[in-house]
């Protein structure tokens, strides 16, 4: 098991303080933490990430905060899994116009 944990289903009003406080009751040890925002609005997605000084602390936490309330909401804690990279390139872009100068010469 790794130490970085996902946290889900947070409150708007969550801060990485409060997460903090959240996960270093009873004495686990709590490396990093970080909330990810909308990069347009500023404002929180509802999920992040924990960082655990141990397996042993990361373990802990999943048992005692999954399903915890904190800022009102029922939180979510599970092992962060590796980001998948994304498979498949972009579209193709598509073919030109046929311009030009078209049309069979006319007589005069």
């Amino acid at each position: 098991m790794g130490n970085r944990l996902y946290v889900g289903n947070l409150s708007w009003d969550t801060n990485e303080e409060s997460l903090r406080m959240a996960f270093t009751q009873d004495g686990r040890d709590v490396k990093d933490v970080q909330i990810l925002t909308d990069r347009d609005t500023g404002r929180s997605r509802g999920f992040g990430f924990v960082e655990m000084g141990s397996d042993q602390d990361a373990q802990a936490a999943i048992t005692a905060l999954d399903g915890a309330e904190v800022d009102g909401r029922n939180i979510k804690v599970n092992e962060a899994r590796e980001r998948q990279p994304r498979s498949g390139g972009g579209g193709g872009g598509g073919g030109g116009g046929g311009g030009g100068y078209g049309g069979g010469g006319g007589r005069w």
